[in-house]
């Protein structure tokens, strides 16, 4: 949402300063968190986005704990977070019910509003949370990038432009769909992604087959099924430098760290070509013992030297082994050989020749090619989905800067 003169408001609206329309700014208590996994839920700076509220890594009180009784969350309760880095400070969210009873805490502020000024607070849900609203918040935070703070006092000249309450409430209605929309697809990724999670537990161990195929899987050594790879950078020009992310795979250097960061060790780079396989030894949170992906998107890359690289032999399915190892299917193997904590470079000390040691599924190359096409199916299906998730959000933030600022009027 661009800045809004007041001249430039239109018929009907009022540039109204915070202080005129708040009833009331209510900080939560000081409650200190509790180890376990249940008692009174606590809402947190961690638990607010811009819009919603998140409740998967909830903490707890002690079920025994004292509280204010006015913590106690009720429908329609607008949070404001008075500190955060300066990205995040100010973020706002509507309590929607997420749990049927919870409090918060100190780091954030509840907004009542005038009813006679503002129709919900689902719609200065919206208004908090525009580019107009966000650059104002900023601007007032005190502190430095990495803790800053908004404090009650630092609201009550915010300069919010605020439409006829009919119109708030023909606004929020609209902006409410394309939140219902957009929780919709959310749902429906999160659904896809545990029904492939549910395949790839099954088909990729045979303990469900698929329709046709039979008989006993045998187990092979990975230098049974790759080979390999010790090429190192034949200097040429048209390998991308690549990194593998646990999250991403296979990424440019430049994507990841906004530059090369190869520097002159990039002559020893190892190259790989298309379907080929790369193991980053670095433990994530996602990947403790390492990850493997295969190079899907380039012709060719130079990876790090210390990634393991292999090629799969005539013999194997690389899209089943894709699967096979994105599911963490050599873990518990590596753990085995892992002989100690990371070495000062970062990276698990995992030995090359054991590594080629370790054993994988070998199921018929017709069975692993059907049960590759399963999953690249689902994998569709779910990047389709998160597709649309991204327009939805942009149509969302395009209404939010034409409704929120009376460039487009809706009817009352």
């Amino acid at each position: 949402m661009g800045s809004n003169k007041h001249t430039e408001l239109p018929s009907g609206w009022e540039m109204k300063r915070f202080s005129e329309i708040i009833s009331r700014a209510v900080l939560g208590g000081n409650y200190e968190n509790s180890e376990s996994n249940s008692g009174i839920p606590v809402i947190k700076m961690g638990n607010i986005n811009r819009g919603n509220i998140n409740i998967e890594k909830i903490q707890y009180l002690p079920i025994e704990s004292t509280y204010n009784k006015n913590d106690i969350l009720k429908k329609g309760d607008l949070l404001f977070n008075t500190r955060n880095t300066l990205d995040l400070v100010g973020k706002v969210s509507v309590w929607n019910e997420e749990l049927p009873f919870a409090i918060y805490n100190s780091n954030l502020l509840k907004l009542e509003f005038k009813k006679e000024e503002v129709e919900s607070n689902f719609y200065m849900n919206y208004v908090f949370n525009s580019n107009f609203l966000i650059g104002q918040l900023k601007a007032r935070a005190t502190g430095t990038t990495s803790v800053a703070a908004i404090y009650g006092r630092d609201l009550n000249s915010l300069k919010i432009p605020l439409p006829p309450l009919p119109e708030q409430r023909a606004i929020a209605n609209i902006l409410s769909t394309w939140d219902n929309a957009i929780q919709t697809t959310q749902a429906l990724i999160s659904q896809k992604e545990n029904e492939k999670k549910w395949l790839m537990q099954n088909l990729l161990t045979g303990k469900n087959r698929l329709k046709g195929f039979s008989g006993e899987w045998s187990e092979l050594k990975l230098s049974e099924l790759f080979s390999p790879l010790k090429d190192i950078n034949d200097g040429g020009d048209s390998h991308s430098i690549m990194t593998i992310s646990s999250k991403l795979g296979l990424i440019s250097q430049e994507d990841k760290f906004d530059r090369v960061i190869a520097g002159d060790s990039l002559k020893k780079y190892a190259q790989i070509k298309k379907g080929d396989f790369a193991y980053n030894k670095g433990n994530s949170k996602t990947y403790p013992m390492g990850c493997i992906y295969r190079l899907e998107e380039k012709e060719s890359a130079l990876v790090p030297f210390v990634y393991i690289c292999f090629r799969p032999t005539e013999n194997v399915e690389g899209l089943f082994y894709k699967q096979w190892f994105f599911n963490h299917g050599l873990d518990a193997q590596l753990n085995k050989i892992i002989t100690s904590g990371a070495r000062g470079d970062g990276l698990l000390n995992v030995n090359t020749d054991d590594f080629f040691k370790l054993k994988v599924p070998y199921p018929q190359i017709e069975e692993q090619t059907a049960i590759a096409q399963v999953l690249q199916t689902a994998d569709k299906e779910i990047n389709l989905l998160k597709t649309k998730l991204e327009q939805q959000k942009l149509q969302k933030k395009g209404l939010m800067q034409v409704l929120l600022t009376g460039k487009v009027r809706v009817k009352n």
